[in-house]
């Protein structure tokens, strides 16, 4: 669709604008439709924003002027191909599998196994035509893309993704995994995929998103997913990332819950050059539960920043979070963890921990846990912890001649396993548990 030149952030910037101008252009009557409204909205967002610098608070510790100044391709063609595919495929994984090569959903490659009376899934494209009235009651009503430049940056360019509605009372039995790989063999590629997940009242499922990065190239990923849960419904969520060293993630997960819904999310890092997940929680109704699971392992000069957010906006709720990483090398790693209790959200129980494990003298880890509490009826607790290995342990476990190396491992993978058991999909957690002892082994 469009490619940027180097540059610095203004230029790119406009280079964006531009390119959404030159493809409104061809829309022809969708130009009058409720999501191309949005996305009109959210690019004179994004024009006024810009790309965040070092100088927003949010983005303190998170420099993006390197993804600004790099040439993407966000119209890669690829002939990736079901033989490609059976090279990254997770064993032993049973649902609805669903590939987006470069942001594109690709049908041929996928295997939808789920009845239509359980889910519909239809592509972005197809949503627009075929279910108008769910898109102009979700899209865009979440994700913040008034004051969020990424997130505004994506629903301008809301083209491609997945849409998927588990109709009322229904439970999906077969999981729901959506492989986004990018293949960056020839140039740098990018995309932005959007995905709307609504779950309908007493409905249940589980749904993953699993991210790959191929090739020596730089690769660049701006994804925003909604995530609906109305009333008494539960949801799954995983995800999880494996992309290269000269990978950009940039991905933002907006949750509303609605009265005595469930929601359950577990997000893991394997590899990444520069990983921003943003995991936003909102929970708008009464006796709503939040669990929210995290594990990161930079390590050389990767990045890795999870930014989470939960809005006790009604009361009798609860929250519950954790989150782990274990930092190597040059790595750096951010956890900026808010909680807000609203002055009527009275009853109100929310937790939250972050506890890291520095490897290296030159890996650096930055903390900023928040409770902002508007109500004095509630139990709220936050505490971050960052130190070094356990010597004690090691030397005990050294004592009773396990190796050095091997210890440690043991020793770094039980620090892990309290995470690692929320995964709920067993072949997704199997397969984890091999990356990640891969991972602590090097």
């Amino acid at each position: 669709m469009y490619s940027n030149s180097n540059m610095d952030n203004t230029s790119f910037k406009d280079k964006l604008v531009a390119a959404f101008q030159a493809a409104e252009g061809r829309l022809n009557g969708e130009t009058k439709s409720d999501v191309h409204q949005k996305r009109r909205e959210a690019i004179q967002n994004f024009e006024k924003l810009g790309f965040p610098t070092i100088k927003h608070e949010e983005w303190k510790y998170s420099n993006v002027s390197s993804l600004v100044k790099q040439a993407f391709d966000f119209n890669v063609k690829t002939e990736f191909g079901p033989d490609e595919i059976a090279a990254l495929e997770i064993p032993n994984l049973q649902g609805n599998v669903l590939y987006f090569i470069n942001g594109i959903y690709k049908a041929e490659l996928s295997n939808i196994v789920s009845p239509d009376s359980q889910l519909q899934i239809l592509n972005f494209g197809q949503a627009i035509k075929e279910m108008p009235e769910l898109l102009a009651s979700y899209f865009a009503k979440y994700a913040n893309y008034q004051d969020e430049a990424f997130t505004a940056l994506n629903t301008a360019f809301a083209h491609d993704g997945v849409v998927i509605h588990v109709p009322a009372g229904k439970v999906v039995e077969e999981p729901i995994i959506l492989r986004f790989i990018t293949d960056a063999r020839t140039v740098n590629a990018a995309s932005q995929p959007r995905n709307l997940i609504v779950v309908g009242k007493n409905a249940e499922v589980k749904m993953a998103e699993a991210f790959r990065s191929l090739g020596d190239n730089a690769s660049f990923t701006n994804v925003v997913t909604e995530i609906v849960v109305e009333e008494n419904a539960n949801v799954q969520y995983y995800k999880v990332q494996n992309e290269s060293d000269k990978s950009y993630h940039i991905g933002t997960t907006q949750v509303s819950q609605k009265n005595n819904s469930h929601f359950y999310a577990v997000t893991v890092t394997i590899n990444g050059g520069f990983v921003r997940n943003n995991l936003n929680i909102v929970l708008d109704g009464q006796n709503c539960e939040a669990f929210m699971y995290g594990l990161y392992f930079p390590n050389g000069k990767q990045h890795i920043d999870n930014h989470t957010l939960v809005d006790h906006a009604k009361p009798n709720s609860y929250s519950n979070e954790l989150y782990k990483g274990i930092l190597k090398d040059r790595s750096t790693g951010v956890f900026n963890g808010k909680i807000f209790v609203r002055d009527h959200a009275s009853k109100t129980n929310a937790y939250q921990s972050c506890r890291n494990i520095m490897l290296s003298d030159d890996a650096s880890m930055n903390t900023k846990p928040q409770l902002e509490i508007y109500n004095d009826d509630v139990k709220c607790s936050h505490g971050t912890t960052t130190g070094k290995f356990n010597d004690e342990a090691l030397f005990y476990m050294r004592s009773r001649g396990i190796p050095k190396a091997e210890a440690m491992t043991l020793l770094m993978y039980a620090f892990c396993e309290d995470v690692i058991s929320q995964i709920k999909i067993d072949s997704i957690r199997g397969y984890l548990e091999g990356l990640i002892a891969d991972k602590l082994a090097q």
